[in-house]
């Protein structure tokens, strides 16, 4: 064991602020890790402040998180000391069900054990998340980050990239197709680069006219205001996919009607009730697929950092002074960054 710093909330009602706890040493398995970058996701603030009911505290977030390799066990073989490397949403998982078998250990079918806030398999200790000085983690949850990328704007990908990246390669997106994005914020400005760099014509629909010139520097080939109702209409039957990254309940229905027989509305944003409820006749008529997927497993993760390195892709970022995260998280909740803050660490020392 040894003493680690970070920021961590004790309860759901107050601040995030330093604290001192104790690290375990590395396991046979395990690799050690000096953090330089954690982003700052707004699952984060969701748990911070337990609006989900499943926080456990002290809770110290961070799932995004690229550091130097300072030790490693007996047994690691894929990473050594000085290595660049990432750790995203999971920590472990029980390593054996069928879901961990076929690489998607975010399914695991005994659940995966989360970065921060959930019990460690062997110890049964809280998992810290990435808002600290270092973390020590199981080998096999650890990624290589490509030489090409920029450190600080590669930490998002492990989870702004991964959640968007996973989909529309699990359903298949290619050249040609017609790719609609409901929403730009971290996720969203993800999702139509993949989109873009995958070959497709890609439509951004947002509630804002004065999205559209940003979103076309994103990439974006074409945009829908939403609440247009002739936009709308100009669009019906026209999308293969939808890649929905809006985090709040809104109406599904309006977006089903764009999508072509066959195509796909993908949930990644939404994990709360639909409201108002779903027409299933939209469904039904032309057998289209309501579908939803969480992050990506770990070969997918890798998969992702290295695409964006040959596609030259990053997550447009803010850094942020750890001595601010109170702040950010209230600019997070106004919508007021683009598009995801990134902690530099070396203001934790500070």
């Amino acid at each position: 064991m040894y003493t680690a710093i970070g920021y961590a909330a004790q309860s759901a009602t107050t601040p995030l602020a330093p604290m001192s706890f104790q690290r375990r040493s590395p396991r046979a398995d395990d690799v050690a890790i000096e953090i330089l970058y954690c982003g700052v996701c707004h699952s984060d603030i969701h748990q911070a402040r337990n609006e989900w009911g499943i926080a456990v505290y002290p809770l110290m977030p961070g799932h995004e998180i690229v550091g130097k390799v300072t030790a490693v066990g007996a047994n690691v073989s894929k990473h050594k000391v000085g290595d660049l490397v990432g750790v995203g949403c999971m920590v472990d998982s029980c390593r054996h069900c069928e879901a961990c078998a076929a690489d998607l250990e975010q399914y695991c079918l005994q659940g995966p054990t989360m970065t921060y806030a959930t019990p460690d398999r062997v110890d049964g200790s809280n998992t810290m998340g990435g808002y600290s000085d270092s973390i020590v983690v199981s080998e096999h949850f650890v990624v290589r980050i490509p030489e090409k990328l920029d450190l600080a704007s590669a930490a998002p990908i492990l989870c702004a990239g991964i959640t968007t990246y996973s989909p529309l390669k699990h359903y298949g997106v290619k050249a040609g197709d017609k790719v609609g994005i409901l929403g730009m914020g971290g996720l969203g400005h993800m999702g139509i680069k993949f989109a873009k760099a995958l070959g497709a014509e890609v439509t951004l629909f947002t509630r804002s006219a004065s999205k559209a010139e940003e979103a076309r520097r994103q990439g974006a080939d074409h945009v829908i205001v939403s609440t247009d109702a002739a936009q709308m209409q100009s669009v019906a039957g026209h999308f293969n996919f939808l890649l929905d990254t809006i985090p709040v309940p809104h109406d599904l229905n309006p977006y089903l009607d764009t999508l072509r027989f066959d195509g796909v509305h993908i949930l990644v944003g939404l994990i709360e009730p639909v409201d108002p409820a779903l027409h299933a006749a939209k469904l039904v008529m032309s057998r289209r697929v309501l579908a939803g997927s969480l992050i990506g497993g770990i070969a997918e993760t890798q998969e992702v950092l290295d695409f964006c390195a040959e596609h030259g892709i990053t997550c447009d970022i803010e850094m942020l002074d750890i001595r601010q995260i109170n702040q950010a998280y209230e600019r997070m909740i106004k919508g007021d960054v683009k598009y995801r803050f990134v902690i530099d660490m070396a203001t934790l020392k500070a």
